[in-house]
């Protein structure tokens, strides 16, 4: 099954809850970090040749991005925050 972008609209970093997603590979955008998840196959044939345009031009999208701010050294890592529960068995 071929999936195309599902977020043609794409901004990095814009947001945290925008996805693209080319085949089976996505780009899940952050404020902070954007992750990547799955895989793509490049064949060599036209669908390779959209997906690595596709790919291309979301990797461009995310350096522009980054080219046009005044960058941390790195980014801190957050600790997710712990959920407290009632014990089920108390």
């Amino acid at each position: 099954m071929t999936r195309r972008k599902t977020d043609p609209a794409f901004t990095p970093f814009a947001d945290d809850s925008s996805v693209r997603t080319i085949a089976d590979l996505s780009f899940e955008n952050g404020t902070s970090r954007i992750a990547l998840h799955g895989t793509l196959d490049i064949t060599r044939d036209r669908e390779g040749l959209r997906r690595t345009r596709d790919l291309k031009a979301t990797l461009d999208a995310i350096v522009t991005a980054l080219e046009g701010e005044d960058l941390p050294e790195q980014v801190a890592e957050e600790p997710e925050a712990a959920e407290k529960v009632q014990n089920p068995f108390a």
